[in-house]
């Protein structure tokens, strides 16, 4: 079994899923200076000649920093509405943070139809790897302005897996509002003892409590264990962390902070 830091520093292809509570705080505002990190932390891990895509939330927070006033609106069309406002501030600001490193970035915007027909298929995975081969940081989300339900992928924890495994990633990291994987919700059970590795995902499901999630975000731990199964069927890894740590990352690779770790054979 392989520890955290041995898989980090052992992956070359590594596919990195923020989520909304990553990228804002607990107020539900964007956080510039977080973002400015995790970009600080993929650009580290390129010079250490690995190969990096991201799977970013964060639309609908942005569009609603930008145009504050539809804030507590909850019809359907107000929702994709902010988050077609919301995408352009947050590639904007993607654009501007990498382009500090001289690195520029590709948005792709996908549908679960995408991934169900085969030519799309194939085209996502052509410019995947064009993308990535001329330096270029890939950064992916749902289509939420025009996704209805026959079409949602439903959550970026899943989007990320099937990223993931289209790609052929070594690695998948998921960062989440808590460390890992807990035995109950660590929010409400201050006794909730962190799960550091899990050889099979599918033996856990149902044995631990995963109630509980963030206001701003669309997934729980329940996705994340979705994820799991998804990349485990291609004996990808997994792990589960921290995003709003500092420099999370690189603490993982330095054994300095703990994580659940999923396969990591």
């Amino acid at each position: 079994m392989k520890t955290i830091p041995e898989v980090i520093k052992s992956a070359r292809k590594i596919v990195i899923k923020l989520g909304s509570n990553t990228i804002s705080g607990e107020d539900g505002e964007f956080n510039y200076e977080r973002m400015e990190n995790i970009v600080s932390q993929v650009m580290g891990l390129i010079s250490l000649g690995k190969q990096v895509a991201l799977v970013s939330s964060g639309a609908q927070i942005c569009g609603i920093a930008a145009i504050n006033k539809w804030k507590r609106k909850n019809d359907m069309n107000f929702k994709q509405a902010l988050c077609a406002i919301g995408q352009v501030e947050l590639m904007n600001a993607y654009k501007k943070l990498f382009w500090e490193y001289s690195t520029h970035v590709g948005q792709i915007l996908l549908t679960r139809e995408d991934f169900e027909t085969h030519h799309r298929n194939l085209g996502i995975r052509n410019t995947l790897f064009t993308l990535i081969d001329e330096g270029v940081v890939p950064i992916i989300n749902e289509n939420d302005t025009v996704c209805v339900e026959e079409i949602q992928i439903g959550d970026n924890d899943s989007l990320s897996a099937l990223t993931a495994n289209l790609w052929g990633a070594d690695l998948l990291i998921i960062m989440s509002d808590v460390e890992g994987l807990y035995d109950k919700n660590p929010k409400t059970n201050p006794d909730a003892k962190l799960i550091e590795y899990v050889e099979d995902v599918q033996e856990i499901i149902g044995k631990v409590d995963t109630s509980g999630k963030n206001d701003f975000g669309t997934g729980g731990m329940d996705t994340k264990l979705i994820a799991a199964r998804m990349v485990s069927q291609y004996d990808i890894s997994m792990i589960v962390t921290l995003g709003s740590e500092k420099d999370i990352i690189f603490k993982l690779m330095n054994g300095e902070k703990q994580a659940t770790l999923f396969g990591g054979k």
